[in-house]
């Protein structure tokens, strides 16, 4: 091959030439730790990496697609990681005969006695009472049905955490539980959606990480529907578990590698299917429209399109993702922690995929989902190991050793994490794999 030729071929500035090269670079990243830690360990990268591209291709739709500022990611992702617990944990029976379902279903109507008011308080204007009068109304209806709520609710609560635990699941196959926490991230990004997306960019920043605590802390202090931090295990899986591999009589090395194999498998269909729709959609007039409001939305409406009614679509769109992507963690990790989620791994992790890949570039936030997420996990244990040996190097120098080695390297990560970011932002500010803007001529 000619020298010019190679010149072409490693020519970054083509966008499918550079895609090519940085792929084949993860790739061979993951081959590395393969032949290092495993190729069980090679299995686990994969699929979770895969599940959070899922998640950052959410992001990436309301971001990079409509320029929405969504910081309420990890409690979307809490959303669908309860939505799966609830489906597919065995059913507790201790529950079902007991007191508890006649409890909750006395909860459930004050619940709807509670809104029936506020939603007969918004509409007294039709019987005169206006203005500071009707906001009273208002208040006063939103007050009464907390109280009629809490005074079924917190009894209900009260017997099944005393005589069951927790209300159990309904032992279902754990899709039909990613398929509902998309539905229920749905339909509170819906309700998000109708009261934020009024806002200027940065209050919406800022509501959503209000809204994204308020739902953590919602799953995390009802101990009666996800058993808070007591946490729920074991995740049942949609493919055969590596116990199941060791009961046919496969070793159990290459039992976990089947099972986390399989699982992969499994969720790269899902993935594959996922992002040709969104490629196919921002590829058409309809991305044509999301581009044309994300860049001038004022334009936009002036030409008679819905702005408000596009972003909500987009900002419904990608939540759906993100809570599918969170229950497929749940489900991988065979353990539902509310109290294990943190904004730094779930949150920050996620925007700095988007950043680092590319906004506006599907493939580029597959690229930097898969590389943020394989740097994220393998920082740690070879930070350990550098330390470890300068550790040793300085107790032969006589300097003492390096405390607390754990915790540091630990710490690395997001040290590596800023670097990489730093380093992105000034020498490929658009991210790895740049929106590539197609002309029609």
């Amino acid at each position: 091959m000619s020298t010019a030729s190679e010149s072409r071929w490693f020519d970054l500035d083509n966008p499918v030439k550079r895609g090519v090269i940085l792929f084949a670079g993860i790739f061979i990243l993951i081959f590395v730790v393969g032949l290092i830690q495993g190729g069980a360990n090679a299995g686990l990268l994969l699929s979770q990496a895969l599940a959070y591209a899922l998640i950052a291709l959410g992001l990436n739709i309301q971001w990079g697609y409509g320029g929405l500022f969504n910081f309420a990611i990890m409690g979307l992702m809490m959303v669908g990681g309860t939505a799966v617990m609830l489906v597919s944990v065995p059913v507790n029976q201790s529950f079902w005969a007991g007191e508890g379902p006649m409890l909750l279903g006395r909860a459930f109507l004050a619940f709807l006695v509670g809104l029936l008011l506020v939603l007969a308080a918004r509409r007294v204007d039709r019987i005169g009472i206006r203005g500071g009068w009707r906001v009273a109304v208002i208040a006063l209806a939103w007050f009464a049905g907390y109280v009629i709520y809490r005074s079924q609710i917190d009894p209900a609560a009260a017997y099944i955490e005393a005589n069951n635990g927790f209300v159990g699941g309904l032992g279902l196959n754990p899709i039909l539980g990613w398929l509902l926490g998309g539905v229920v991230a749905a339909v509170i990004a819906y309700i998000i959606g109708r009261i934020c997306l009024g806002l200027r960019t940065d209050y919406l920043a800022i509501a959503t990480i209000g809204i994204s605590e308020i739902l953590r802390a919602l799953v995390k202090n009802m101990d009666w529907l996800t058993r808070g931090t007591q946490t729920v295990s074991p995740i049942p899986w949609p493919v055969p578990l590596p116990q199941d591999y060791q009961a046919d009589g496969v070793p159990i090395v290459e039992s976990f590698i089947y099972a986390r194999f399989g699982f992969f498998a499994l969720l790269l269909v899902i993935f594959a299917a996922i992002f040709w729709l969104v490629q196919r959609a921002y590829g058409g007039p309809w991305g044509r429209m999301m581009r044309a409001i994300r860049d001038n939305h004022i334009a936009a409406g002036s030409m008679g399109k819905n702005v408000t009614g596009r972003q909500l679509e987009l900002f419904v769109l990608g939540s759906i993702l993100i809570g599918m992507g969170g229950a497929i963690l749940v489900t991988f990790n065979q353990i539902f922690d509310p109290s294990s989620y943190q904004p730094i791994n779930h949150t920050f992790v996620v925007w700095v995929m988007v950043i680092v890949g590319g906004a506006g570039n599907n493939w580029g936030a597959l690229l930097g989902a898969m590389l943020i997420y394989i740097v994220w996990i393998i920082s740690d244990p070879l930070a350990q190991v550098i330390f470890v040996n300068i550790s040793n190097w300085s107790q032969s120098m006589g300097w003492g050793a390096i405390p607390e080695i754990d915790s540091r390297a630990l710490q690395m990560r997001v040290f590596i994490l800023g670097v990489i970011i730093t380093i992105a932002l000034r020498y490929a500010p658009k991210g790895l794999l740049p929106e590539v803007m197609r002309r029609e001529s």
